[in-house]
């Protein structure tokens, strides 16, 4: 009896690997499709950068603008195509460097001037590409409500 229990934990144990957790994902045709679809049904213009991220300047501000390597304090919320929200900052904002950030905001950041605002339509691989996060499930646009407060 030992011997079976010890073959069934083994067996168990190897039966839920799989071989396909190696392979990589590539999500950006799915994701700029998804992206443009956003934009025609909530009837939003964008600019896309040569990178694959959307953006889009409400307010383009009159202080100075970040570049990559930036202190920044915004105020922001994070939420998927469907709406439903992964993340937000209070309205005192989040001071961070863009350098420890996704690669979406890294870049995006720096089309905003101090007292901006607007939007960031971040596809999978400059947000978290195949790998899912809380409440983020793995491939996901990542759409960005951004409001530049300062470039410390």
């Amino acid at each position: 009896m030992r011997n079976f229990l010890l073959f069934f934990a083994l067996f168990a144990l190897t039966a839920c690997g799989n071989d396909d957790d190696d392979t990589i994902v590539d999500y950006t045709a799915q994701n700029d499709a998804e992206i443009q679809t956003y934009l025609a049904d909530n009837t939003i213009t964008a600019q896309k950068s040569s990178s694959g991220l959307y953006y889009v300047i409400n307010r383009v501000g009159t202080g100075e603008r970040p570049n990559s390597t930036s202190n920044v304090t915004v105020v922001y919320k994070g939420y998927l195509t469907n709406g439903n929200v992964f993340d937000e900052s209070n309205a005192n904002g989040i001071t961070l460097n863009l350098q420890q950030v996704i690669k979406g905001w890294t870049e995006g950041i720096t089309y905003f001037n101090e007292g901006g605002n607007g939007k960031l339509f971040v596809p999978a691989h400059l947000g978290y590409g195949g790998t899912a996060r809380t409440r983020i499930p793995a491939g996901s646009v990542l759409i960005f409500d951004i409001n530049l407060l300062s470039v410390n």
